[in-house]
């Protein structure tokens, strides 16, 4: 069993899942007693915030502790290089067994090819290129997967022993599809809406699954995260075991009992619901004009009180499968005698507007319902506590290093939240920045979009790039963010300090990831 000095580690994640989406986040309908009792033993992060709230981007941010801008994926569709340096491969080298159950996407899951081509500029190839091993970034295909078991490389970015869930979990792909295989289950008789038992009409994105609870990802994945964990019980060296749920991304199509768990006629609206955009750019009010009518799988859209409420009660059904199954990761670790020596953090890779200003989904939308996610850190020797510090997902890693006693790399960019544990009445930082970049664009903002957002204890700031408007919100006298105050002229001071400790904090976060050799 690992000593406190060199602790395992328990980093659980789940997909697009706002901060507020929980019971110890100040929700008062949805479930999640065993994450409530996480955050009630550890440290609370009440104002944590992504590097980027799209996928491929914060999770390769969290993995290597790097801004999008600095690791290079910066939007959905570029894996993260092979040999990056991740807080995983710096635990495996020291003697760490690491291992990865569930959602990575950390590299393509090989979906959009030719919308890609419409929309990139023609051109002859890539400014960077190097040599790189034949199917390198083809680890997560869901095609592949869905074909032949895919045995992934012995050092996947850091992490030995692999059980990937491929894709979201309505038509999940990965190991987990071959595994359903094996228990004699046809996939495509189960997967996708067409397979529904129920689907809600006003939305595509909202069905029932006929697939047993048993066999729904969720389940599979915390199945995966107690035998590895059993495997750990007489073992000396330490582990790290990252557990990764592809809900509560949507499509929202969990089984049949969390289906019906929660009533939509019992879901709150959020106060800025009927937000009317007056002030907003004009990408927010093409969204508003369309109101009831979905705009695509990803793209963010205006939805009705009744769609809002149809989705954020099935969404909350897919909470608690999840928190019930971390229930049972939880009481392993217990059983097993690995609880006083494990740090268990849990957060989200990005949020969901899910409500707030009538909104649905993300892309290009920083308002805090996309931004902000859970954070809770419990580690063994730490009291618990809460902390209104501004911290971010690029912390993440330089506070398993710092908690392991293993040194950093070179080109890190986050903090250690370790003063936080000690102290969580400390500030970590001033400001905060959260990066976005899109090839596409959307209708109000024309592509490529690109993306600059500072936060800092009173105010928010964003930018975008060709573009003479943005947005900033007082926080303190507007914490819902209601009134742009871009163009207010008693707001003319604090745009102007926000702006410079915007270009301030951009050049903070230049890459230092290679070292110099020579002065010359």
């Amino acid at each position: 069993m690992a000593n406190v000095q060199r602790p395992n580690v328990l980093l659980i994640m789940t997909d697009e899942q706002r901060a507020d989406h929980v019971g110890f986040g100040g929700h008062e309908l949805v479930s999640t007693p065993n994450l409530d009792a996480l955050a009630g033993s550890g440290t609370r992060f009440d104002r944590a915030y992504v590097a980027n709230p799209i996928c491929m981007p914060n999770r390769s941010s969290i993995l290597t502790g790097r801004m999008p801008s600095a690791h290079g994926t910066r939007v959905n569709g570029i894996s993260l290089d092979a040999d990056a340096m991740t807080f995983a491969r710096v635990l495996r080298d020291n003697g760490y067994r690491t291992g990865l159950v569930g959602k990575s996407h950390l590299q393509n899951l090989g979906h959009g090819s030719e919308q890609v081509a419409h929309w990139l500029p023609r051109a002859s190839g890539d400014a960077v290129t190097r040599p790189r091993p034949e199917n390198w970034d083809r680890w997560e295909n869901v095609e592949e997967h869905r074909a032949r078991y895919v045995a992934v490389p012995e050092d996947f970015y850091g992490f030995e022993h692999v059980r990937l869930v491929g894709g979201n979990s309505a038509s999940a792909a990965g190991h987990y599809y071959q595994w359903l295989l094996q228990q004699g289950v046809d996939p495509t008789r189960l997967q996708g809406r067409a397979n529904a038992e129920r689907a809600y009409g006003s939305w595509e994105q909202v069905w029932q699954t006929p697939m047993p609870e048993d066999l729904y990802p969720t389940s599979y994945i915390a199945d995966e995260c107690v035998e590895f964990l059993e495997g750990q019980r007489d073992q000396e060296s330490p582990f790290l075991l990252w557990c990764s749920f592809p809900d509560p991304h949507h499509p929202f199509a969990p089984p049949r009992r969390l289906y019906d768990m929660y009533s939509p006629g019992d879901v709150p609206v959020p106060e800025s619901f009927h937000d009317q955009h007056e002030r907003s750019l004009p990408h927010y009010q093409a969204m508003v004009a369309q109101r009831g009518v979905p705009q695509g799988a990803f793209t963010g859209w205006a939805a009705t009180e009744e769609q809002y409420r149809v989705a954020a009660a099935v969404q909350f059904g897919m909470i608690t499968m999840i928190d019930e199954a971390i229930g049972r990761i939880m009481a392993t670790l217990a059983r097993l005698g690995l609880d006083e020596s494990t740090v268990v953090i849990f957060t989200s890779d990005h949020g969901d507007m899910f409500g707030d200003h009538g909104l649905m989904l993300k892309h290009a939308m920083h308002y805090e319902a996309c931004t902000r996610v859970p954070l809770v850190v419990r580690a063994p020797g730490y009291q618990a506590g809460s902390s209104d510090s501004l911290v971010s997902s690029l912390d993440i890693a330089s506070t398993i290093l710092d908690l392991c006693g293993v040194d950093s790399y070179r080109g890190t960019q986050g903090h250690s939240l370790e003063p936080l544990l000690s102290e969580p009445t400390r500030r970590l930082r001033e400001a905060l920045l959260v990066e976005e970049d899109e090839i596409f664009g959307l209708p109000g903002l024309p592509g490529p979009i690109r993306m600059r957002t500072l936060l800092t204890g009173q105010a928010r700031l964003t930018t975008y790039a060709g573009q003479q408007a943005g947005e900033l919100f007082d926080l303190v006298d507007d914490p819902l963010e209601m009134t742009n105050r871009w163009d207010a002229d008693r707001s003319r001071t604090l745009r102007s300090d926000m702006s410079e400790l915007l270009n301030q904090t951009m050049m903070s976060y230049m890459d230092e990831g290679v070292a110099p050799t020579h002065t010359a």
